[in-house]
């Protein structure tokens, strides 16, 4: 019994490169549970984004009538969990994926306001197979291998900084206002709630543990933090910091009240979402020039965000070549193309690679192994979602911070000396967490890479696809000037 134990730890070992890559299986199950609990606030996020919204003909989701978050929450779960899989087992690399956040946003908002949820979600799907053909056809792979290695650095740096402060933000360590300064400390400039006490309790506690170099740190510390949250909660009674029906509290929780649950099973057949999705509808609803914005739209924002995510990720995880390709870049990619498309068919919004997925890295994560694991307890979650929904942002959020901070390290790669790289790497780097978008960050660093070279007389210097993609992103920044002129609102 113990050889063909060993036997099938071998044949994982070799089908994930385990050894390989320097890592082994307990580390690409820990890091596996580190991402999953890092990026499980999606299965309770996404259905309060997309399910709680009326669409141009007021229905929702599901059923309605009325909004369906339960069966949202299971078919989040459920296209999060299979693609995860599909990303460990094809692409052999730690990079989990779920609905996107800002697309998700911009699908309910800018999308569904115009059309019914079926032909917005239909809209998601045709995004989705158009960036696959693009992966398909080697564009795609074409132009991640055409970006010079300094930027992609960049980019990895820049995202390092927007987890941090995403981290910051989920947690109510940092505040938007509506007057004064963009961002403030805590309630007021003060840390005076305990939630914010209690992320930093868990913060302190994964920094200390990884500078002890501690097996397992990241996790051990969203477990820990977790835990301390329910026993603050079932003492001080802090409640949600936002209840339908009751004036806002500040130092409230900011998403889920960490109590124990009432029942630990649940199950909602999220396979009727299936049927919620109109590939051709949004043609019938608005002008063809605007449906095919609003998928230029989704797909320039989906191409450079997994993009980004992928390099920033996949160097931490140390799977950069020197000539700063990623090994099966082309079917990474593909995955991640589906995801969107299926995210579409499955009605959840578009799928995409996690950024939180660098908290599995930070664990010790290096293969595919790791998203197999996060992507099975994405499928349990459709089941035991009363259970997920214990874990709150404070008790996450920490993680995202410190692997900022481990993201933020490669900086040092970047030659600050030349203005010719440096000057576009920086505003990849800082317009990433300033503008609370990847794309952004990218977009800004390629048009000004590209314009620098050619004011300096260096066109022959640039790669005939950053050229292109400069463009494209030009047109993107331009799409509201656009749509007046066209008169399209």
């Amino acid at each position: 019994m113990k050889d063909v134990k060993t036997h099938q730890i071998s044949r994982i070992d070799r089908f994930f490169f385990i050894s390989d890559r320097g890592s082994s299986v307990g580390r690409e199950v820990r890091g596996g549970f580190a991402t999953f609990f890092t990026m499980a606030y999606i299965v309770v996020l996404n259905p309060l984004i997309i399910a709680t919204v009326k669409d141009a003909e007021g229905q929702f989701i599901g059923d309605g009538s009325t909004p369906n978050i339960p069966l949202v929450a299971a078919g989040t779960a459920l296209v999060a969990g299979l693609l995860s899989i599909l990303m460990g087992v094809v692409g052999k690399v730690p990079f989990a994926m779920a609905a996107g956040l800002g697309l998700n946003a911009f699908v309910t908002y800018g999308i569904a306001s115009q059309m019914s949820w079926e032909a917005a979600m239909g809209l998601v799907f045709l995004e989705g197979v158009i960036i696959a053909l693009l992966v398909l056809t080697g564009f795609r792979t074409a132009v991640f291998n055409a970006i010079p290695p300094q930027l992609k650095t960049a980019i990895s740096v820049g995202i390092g900084l927007f987890i941090a402060l995403i981290g910051f933000v989920d947690a109510g360590f940092v505040r938007r206002v509506a007057a004064g300064p963009p961002l403030e400390l805590g309630i007021a400039g003060s840390l005076t709630s305990w939630p914010i006490l209690v992320f930093v309790a868990g913060l302190l506690l994964i920094v200390l543990l990884v500078a002890r170099q501690t097996k397992g740190a990241i996790l051990i510390g969203i477990i820990a933090t977790t835990v301390l949250a329910v026993i603050v909660e079932a003492i001080a009674k802090v409640g949600a910091s936002v209840t339908p029906g009751q004036p806002p509290n500040p130092a409230g929780w900011q998403l889920v009240v960490p109590r124990l649950p009432e029942q630990i099973f649940g199950f909602n057949n999220p396979l009727v979402l299936f049927r919620e999705f109109d590939p051709l509808g949004a043609f019938g609803s608005v002008s063809v020039i605007l449906a095919l914005l609003l998928i230029f739209t989704l797909l320039i924002t989906d191409f450079f965000d997994t993009m980004g995510t992928i390099v920033g990720v996949g160097g931490q995880a140390g799977l950069i070549r020197e000539d700063g390709t990623l090994p099966k870049t082309r079917e990474i990619l593909l995955v991640d193309s589906i995801g969107a498309a299926a995210g579409g068919a499955g009605s959840v919004s578009s799928n995409t690679t996690y950024i939180e997925s660098a908290a599995g890295v930070g664990e010790g994560a290096r293969t595919g192994l790791a998203s197999v694991v996060t992507g099975v307890l994405f499928l349990l979650a459709i089941f035991v979602s009363p259970l997920v929904a214990v874990v709150p942002y404070e008790a996450a959020a920490p993680a995202l911070v410190v692997v900022g901070f481990l993201m933020m390290t490669a900086i040092r790669e970047i030659d600050f000396t030349d203005y010719e790289i440096s000057i576009p790497a920086f505003l990849t780097i800082v317009l990433m967490p300033f503008t609370y978008s990847i794309a952004t960050g990218i977009g800004s660093g390629f048009v000004t890479y590209v314009l620098i070279k050619l004011v300096k007389g260096k066109a022959r210097e640039v790669h005939p696809l950053m050229w292109t993609v400069a463009g494209l992103f030009v047109i993107y920044f331009a799409l509201g000037p656009i749509k007046a002129l066209l008169n399209l609102g």
